[in-house]
């Protein structure tokens, strides 16, 4: 296949780029979402029941219309694997702590020479038919973002934002509010800090930088500070406003 908006050139205009996150595990609402006009989905493979080929069939619900980044489970190779070869624009790699982790990713989200993605014959390859053209391109187009959403990650941040071929650094402020013995407390000082830690090393590395909010309002305040990967609310949350509104109309 051919990528549709190659997503890393966008990150690298450093203007910001706002998505939503999808975990309801349906092509019809990825095609609703794409269709709306935001400028990246972020498909969650982690906090939902999406499995593969449901994840597959969202991708390709939006192709040509807006770029999805699917974050899977886990580091593991077979999760990564199947999501780009399924063509995924990109992967958010959750709970990266350290450089070693990096550079794991790193080496299995890309073919050799620049690492070991296995090779097959799927969608994202035209299932053969543009095996030679999706290789070639690969491993320049396809984005590679480490969440850091852990006080570990933090404390190595100035050593993950500099391994090569990290494209961004996506900030997961609820599961860094666990981490530090204050879960939901996003606003506390001290976990504001961190995240002002995170925030700084990736812009100072010259990284784009992301992160998740459920308020619209703060995209100008977020933008402000340098954010340009930012993904406001979950569709389950929007539905579930969307629904009490209208009960408010009894």
């Amino acid at each position: 296949m051919t990528f549709s908006l190659n997503f890393k050139q966008k990150l690298k205009q450093n203007k910001p780029l706002i998505g939503t996150v999808q975990a309801l595990p349906s092509p019809e609402v990825t095609e609703m979402l794409a269709s709306a006009g935001f400028d990246w989905l972020w498909l969650d493979m982690e906090h939902s029941a999406i499995d593969v080929p449901c994840m597959q069939h969202m991708l390709q619900a939006a192709n040509g219309i807006c770029p999805c980044i699917v974050r899977p489970p886990s580091h593991d190779e077979v999760w990564i694997k199947k999501i780009l070869d399924a063509g995924a624009d990109g992967i958010i790699v959750p709970l990266v702590n350290s450089a070693d982790e990096a550079e794991r990713i790193i080496r299995m989200s890309k073919y050799p020479p620049d690492g070991c993605r296995s090779v097959g014959l799927a969608r994202a390859h035209g299932y053969g038919m543009k095996f030679q053209d999706y290789i070639e391109e690969a491993n320049k187009k396809i984005t590679i973002i480490m969440q850091i959403e852990h006080i570990k990650g933090v404390k190595n941040i100035d050593a993950i934002v500099k391994v090569p071929g990290v494209d961004a650094v996506i900030i997961g402020p609820y599961d860094l509010s666990g981490s530090m013995g204050k879960i939901g407390q996003v606003n506390d000082p001290q976990v504001q800090q961190q995240i002002d830690t995170a925030r700084k090393a990736a812009l100072d590395a010259g990284l784009a930088v992301g992160i998740f909010t459920t308020k619209a309002e703060e995209v100008k305040s977020l933008s402000d500070k340098g954010y340009t990967l930012i993904a406001v609310g979950i569709d389950t949350m929007i539905f579930g406003q969307a629904l009490n509104e209208l009960l408010r109309l009894r």
